[in-house]
Formats: structure tokens, sequence, C-alpha cells
């Protein structure tokens, strides 16, 4: 019961007490009264009698009830007090603990301060060893250290990031060696909200299922496909800014400017072949777009190119996406046009349903005034293709697992074609010189890929060139990422 109800009830008591000593009084009187006259009979001056009994009784029932609602007034008198004196305590304790957590949280902050450029830090990296042995000129077996990337992170705040990778190409890296160290990517990603995002610096073009995932786990055999490495000049980056983001409904979106292609590289007139394997194939960057891409190494950026691209993953273990690219070029010889123009395009599916993993990909490019070029260059031993285009599909499947053991064997055939037309060629001229290897080819790849975990893989395989024959091989490799 609280103060002031106890203080109504009091005064009901009270109230009641006054009417009880209202109404003995009354009957003493007349009781009294009918003493005095004598007419009174027995039974009323009985009747009157009970009556100032009960009265009286009441009387002393509400005396007794007053006593008892004093002795619990004076009861919750002594709990108030005590529940002011613990809300004082309480009042005090809460001070005491807001100037502590104030404290604490100065301290963290000054911790924070101190150890925060580095805990903003991350780092990772990934690298690939080659066995490469050509199964009709094992003269020309060669084992490399492909590559060895190491990337560094900083992250500014929750919306701003910057990333950075450096390779190291062939072990290495001199005047005299072929190793190269150069820059993979460096730009500064920002987060505008939860679906638009951008890009400024040097970045992968997303172009493809490889060149945004080359690292060896995420792709089957020792080395990168022909196709994304000879058509798409994987790992194919350039310099500018671009947006990207997601749908709610899975389609993904990029669109970007910038750098474009250097033509003034070609090499019209080598006098002995560029490359004698398949692995000098690759590394050799002898393919339109990989001899002319210009990596922000001092790029010539009087003509800037565009991309889109799009991939739509709506539906579980689904990628469906294509890219395009486009844009002016710094001319191949100065006395053509100075409107030449790159374009590429590709489309792409992977599809992974349960222990399988499909994929396909079509890339087709092409380069404008080229019959120009050629013409100025009678007899060129290399010249300038006008289109050029590859494709491959490939099937793989998880035939084991133990833990994070896992062996995937996989088969892919796939075309690649590096002068599928030219231009400006004399009639009856030929295009690919006697001793010269042949710019297209069909490949067969069967192997395996077996995964000490999900970070580490060796890898094994063989490839037979259908048309450079000599090109086919065995590889082995070792592949890493963290």
């Amino acid at each position: 019961m609280s103060r002031g109800q106890m203080k109504y009830t009091s005064f009901n008591l009270a109230a009641r007490a006054l009417l009880v000593l209202a109404a003995l009084g009354n009957a003493g009187a007349s009781l009294a009264a009918s003493a005095a006259s004598g007419k009174s009979s027995p039974a009323t001056v009985k009747k009157l009698e009970a009556k100032v009994d009960d009265l009286s009784q009441q009387l002393a029932e509400l005396r007794q009830q007053l006593q008892d609602m004093k002795q619990q007034n004076a009861t919750l008198a002594t709990q108030q007090q005590q529940t002011a004196q613990q809300t004082q305590q309480t009042v005090v304790t809460q001070q005491q603990l807001q100037t502590e957590v104030a404290a604490a949280t100065q301290a963290a902050q000054q911790a924070q301060a101190k150890i925060s450029p580095w805990e903003n830090v991350s780092l990772w990296g990934y690298g690939e060893i080659y066995y490469a042995r050509p199964t009709r000129r094992s003269d020309l077996t060669r084992a490399d250290l492909a590559r060895a990337v190491f990337g560094i992170g900083y992250q500014f705040d929750d919306k701003t990031r910057f990333n950075s990778e450096f390779e190291i190409e062939h072990a290495i890296t001199s005047a005299s060696d072929v190793g190269e160290f150069e820059v993979e990517q460096f730009y500064v990603d920002h987060k505008f909200n939860d679906k638009i995002s951008a890009k400024a610096g040097l970045f992968l073009i997303p172009a493809g299922l490889l060149n945004e995932n080359h690292e060896p786990t995420n792709f089957y055999g020792v080395q990168r496909n022909f196709v994304e490495t000879l058509i798409i000049p994987s790992t194919w980056r350039e310099g500018g800014v671009q947006l990207y983001g997601d749908t709610d409904f899975g389609l993904g979106w990029n669109v970007g400017l910038t750098t474009g292609l250097d033509l003034s590289k070609w090499n019209f007139s080598p006098t002995s072949p560029q490359y004698q394997s398949a692995l000098e194939l690759i590394n050799n960057s002898v393919a339109p777009m990989q001899a002319t891409h210009q990596e922000l190494a001092g790029a010539n950026a009087q003509k800037l190119s565009q991309f889109v691209a799009l991939n739509y993953r709506g539906l579980p273990g689904l990628t469906v996406g294509g890219s395009y690219f486009t844009g002016g070029v710094v001319r191949s010889i100065p006395d053509v046009p100075n409107n030449e123009r790159v374009n590429l395009w590709e489309t792409h599916v992977r599809y992974q349903p349960g222990k399988w993993d499909f994929s396909a990909l079509y890339a087709h490019g092409s380069f404008t005034h080229t019959a120009e070029a050629n013409a100025l260059n009678p007899g060129a031993t290399n010249p300038l293709p006008a289109s050029f285009y590859g494709w491959y599909a490939q099937a793989a499947y998880n035939l084991w697992q133990s833990g994070e053991y896992r062996v995937a064997p996989f088969l892919r055939y796939e075309r690649y074609n590096m002068a599928a037309s030219y231009e400006g060629i004399a009639a009856g001229a030929s295009t690919t010189p006697d001793g010269f290897p042949s710019p297209r080819d069909t490949v067969v790849t069967i192997g395996a890929n077996f995964y000490l975990n999900p970070k580490v893989v060796f890898k094994i395989d063989y490839q037979r060139f259908k048309v450079n024959r000599d090109f086919s091989r065995i590889d082995l490799g070792l592949g890493l990422q963290f």
C-alpha cells in the first residue's frame, strides 16, 4: 500500500470513528432520558444497552485499526527512507560507472590511435610454379616460377578501401633475365551505398570468367586457357575509373572509362618466330591485344576506351554474362588514319550443379583500318590482323573428397585464332612464313586438380594441339593463394 492510499484509508477510519462516537453519544443520551422519565420499558432499555455495547465494540475495532494503520505508516516511512537511500546510492554508482566508461573509452581510443595503421592493413597473395614438357620437343622442357604476387590493402573507413598487387614473373627480374616486376593492381574502391560502388586507378577489366578470378585455385589446368589469354589478354588491366553494383534480382553490372591500346607496339616484321612452344605462346605477348595493351605503364592516353559488363547470378550455381570493350587506339603507323579502333566482346556461362562444374566462353575482337597499316608493310612476316576470336567448353567433376582433400578431373576443348582475317594483304601473299607456327589451333586438355585445401592445389594435365603438334605437352603445376 502506498503512502497516499494509507492516508486515504486513515481518513476513512477516523471519519467512521467520529460517526460511531456520535451514534454512541446519541444512544447514551436516549438511554439516560428513558431512565429519567421512568417511562421506558425494560425491552427498550435492553435494546438501547445492546446498541451501546455494539457501538462500543465498533469503536474498539476502529481504534485497533487506527493503531494498525499508524504502525503500517511507520513501517512504510522506514521503507521509503531506505528506498531513498538506495536510490541515492544507485545514482552515485551510476556516476562512478559513467566516469569509468568514459575513462575506458578514452583509453580505447588512444590505443586504437596507436594501432590503427596496422589494424587497417591487409595482406594477401598467390603464386604458380610450372613444369612443362613438350611430348615431341623435349629440348624445350621448362620449369618456371611463373609468378609470385603480393597484395597490400588499406581500409580507410567503412566505405573507402585501397587495394594493390605487385607481381614478380619468372623468379628473377633484371636487365639480362626474362623476369619482370610489375604492378598488377593499384586502385581506390569506394562504396556509395549497398548497390553502387566505384573504382579509380589501375584495375582488372571485368571480361570473361578468368580475368578477375585468375588465382590458380580458381581455374582447372596448370595454366590459364588459351582463349582467355590470347584473345582476352588475361591478366588484363587498364587505368581509369569504373562504376559497378548489383541489383535485387541477381544482375551485376560494370561500366568504365580506361586507357586503351597502343598498336604502334605491334611487331610487323619479326625475323624469327616469336614463340616455339605453348609456354612461349602464352609468355611472349604475341597475341593482338596481349602485345598492345598498355597496363598504365606510361600509357598514351590520347585515346580512351569504354567498357560495359553484365553478369546474372540470380539462380544457385549459375553465372551468365558478357562484356564489351571498345575505344580509340594509338595508331599502328603514323601514316594510317587517326581513327583506328579496337572492339572486343565476349559472352560466357558457368553452371555448377552438385559435383559438376560446366563452363563455356566465346570471345571476338577486331581492329579497324588494318588495311592501310598492312599496305604500308608489304611482305610483313607478322601482318596486323583485322579480327581474332576464340571459344572453349569445359566440364569438371568433384570425383573424390575427404575433409579438405579434393580431386577434380576436367576436360576442356578450345579453339583460338589470333588472325581470323586480314585486310590490305596482297592477293596470294602468305601471312604465315615457313618455319613460323600457325596463329590458330584447336587444343584438347585433360587433367585433374588435387586440392590439399581450398588454398593449395597440385595440377596435372595433357594438352594436344591439332595444328602446332610440336606444342603438345604434359604439364605439372603447384598453385596457392592466401
